[in-house]
């Protein structure tokens, strides 16, 4: 007869289905087909992809639409290693993400060599935790790893799944499941100090992080500030948990010089600073240590304990957001802030700093894109000089609607990010934005997207440079080595692919462009031609 109980493969795939996941990204391997199996059978569609790296992004980004944690898999050796720098990434951007690698059986490594390597003791570094699959105790390691990537800060999990350990047949398994953590409040003496600072605060200022988008707090946070009439600037991560058009938003912060040259003096002005959930991993060393809690007041709300020493706070309270704002609330009445309006006048040194009516060139492209598309439409930035200048000038009205690699800055991740955005959200607009030699990186991902079909917009800046590292020699009076490469037609990539492509030198080309591409029936690559030096004194 027969045997009809489940693999232990079968375990770890119905508990990520349970967790909600539904796409998992990779490159198959002899040593991982029981698990691609696994996750067909347990209702989780596997998409084969060109890269492990990109695989990863793909998933990042269907995880910022659905919630639950990305999968990215990979066979032993080569196809593991592929992946390090994206589950790097999911560790410093804080991204819930299981890594599922295939290995050989621990007594055929005793003796085989060929591709064998210890995957633990790499992944240990970049992950929360590793563990190896057991055929008994699947379903709990399993648990663990998802309870373990969604906890407080989120992060990547490796598990490493032996051939046959995957294929084993488990009986009599006791599904366990960690409970969940209901959300904390400070009280005391430590809360009525916080009431007491809110309460006397005249020129408050906060500061919003990505822990807010995973305690669910985002409404919480916005009836604070609005009822306390509270300025705040975001990191590039959190931009749009309150919308960007909203009075008292700043914008982002963090990357970009120009723009702290007038958001720092505002935090130095101010008599209370709140950190709501902000983790500094994404900041430039400009705002390291940029008030003294000896003569500031500094309220610090955050999910973990502070560690990283970029600030410190006179109150640090590791608690939800969304439960602590609401309890130092209660009761205490809104007063009128900034009697000298400095935010509104940063509000408009900064609108001047990055203005949307040139002619042509990195900003123009950002403002004429932003124009033309939908409100609704969804973002993804590459690193590079452009990631900076479109930071600051593409407006959200929601979170996530720009993605961005902003703690690793990773080259490489907004075509990948794109493709996993459609594949989520098809009836939405998709735009990606890469600076020319990040786009080449992932070039061979068009054919990903040409497979998984639909119509995202890779839109290229073309300058044949790395523009920011060039910048920075030149700053530096250096001369120019290792950074200028050649013009290439990215437009014909795109048709090579299977897609469709333009080239475009103004506004009104780019404006035809992205008309078509929101028409068409698939991507779309928009190679936008600019000068060198076009990010000189914009960033």
């Amino acid at each position: 007869m027969q045997d009809l109980s489940p693999r232990a493969a079968d375990l770890l795939a119905q508990r990520l289905f349970e967790a909600g996941c539904r796409h998992a990204f990779g490159m198959p391997g002899g040593e991982v087909l029981t698990l691609v199996d696994a996750l067909e059978r347990a209702g989780i569609t596997f998409h084969l992809t060109k890269h492990e790296n990109a695989a990863g992004f793909m998933a990042e980004a269907v995880h910022h639409r659905d919630g639950a944690p990305a999968i990215l898999v990979a066979t032993l050796g080569p196809g593991a290693m592929n992946g390090i720098n994206v589950v790097a990434n999911a560790l410093q951007d804080r991204v819930p993400m299981i890594v599922l690698t295939g290995c050989v059986d621990a007594n055929e490594a005793l003796t085989y060599s060929h591709q064998v390597m210890d995957h633990a003791q790499v992944y240990r570094s970049i992950t929360k935790g590793t563990f190896m699959l057991t055929a008994n105790g699947a379903d709990i390691i399993a648990d663990k790893a998802v309870s373990l990537a969604n906890q407080p800060r989120p992060g990547p999990v490796h598990i490493d799944v032996p051939i046959s350990v995957a294929d084993t047949r488990v009986e009599g398994i006791k599904h366990r499941r960690l409970a969940k953590v209901a959300p904390v409040a400070p009280g005391g003496e430590c809360l009525e100090k916080a009431r007491r600072w809110v309460a006397d605060a005249e020129r408050p200022l906060a500061i919003i992080g990505l822990d807010v988008l995973y305690d669910d707090s985002r409404s919480v946070v916005r009836a604070f500030l609005e009822h306390f009439n509270i300025p705040f600037v975001t990191t590039y991560k959190a931009k749009g948990v309150v919308p960007e058009d909203h009075s008292l938003c700043l914008g982002g912060a963090g990357l970009s010089p120009l723009a702290d040259k007038h958001l720092i003096p505002l935090v130095e002005q101010a008599d209370l600073v709140l950190c709501l959930g902000y983790d500094p991993i994404e900041m430039r060393p400009g705002w390291r240590e940029i008030w003294d809690p000896e003569t500031k007041r500094v309220i610090d709300i955050s999910a973990v304990v502070n560690d990283h020493y970029m600030h410190q706070a006179g109150l640090n309270l590791v608690a939800d957001t969304g439960a602590t704002l609401e309890a130092i609330a209660k009761g205490n009445p809104a007063r009128k802030t900034w009697p000298g309006e400095e935010p509104t006048q940063v509000k408009a040194a900064l609108a001047q700093a990055f203005p949307t009516d040139e002619d042509w060139g990195p900003a123009a492209i950002i403002a004429e894109t932003r124009a033309v598309l939908p409100p609704e439409t969804l973002a993804t930035a590459d690193s590079g000089a452009h990631r900076i200048l479109l930071s600051q000038m593409w407006d959200c009205s929601e979170e996530r609607g720009l993605i961005q690699s902003s703690a690793l800055c990773t080259m490489g991740c907004a075509v990948p990010m794109a493709i996993g955005l459609k594949l989520a959200e098809p009836n939405r607009p998709v735009i990606s934005f890469s600076g020319d030699a990040g786009f080449l990186m992932v070039a061979g991902e068009l054919s990903t997207a040409s497979e998984m079909g639909g119509n995202p917009i890779f839109l290229v800046f073309v300058d044949a440079s790395l523009a920011l590292i060039e910048l920075k020699q030149r700053q530096r009076q250096m001369g120019n080595h290792g950074v200028d490469f050649n013009r290439h037609d990215f437009a014909a990539m795109g048709r090579a692919f299977g897609g469709y492509g333009h080239t475009v030198h103004n506004r009104d080309e780019l404006r035809d462009a992205l008309d078509k591409a929101l028409k068409a029936d698939k991507f779309t690559v928009i190679a936008a031609e600019i000068d060198r030096g076009g990010y000189d004194g914009r960033i």
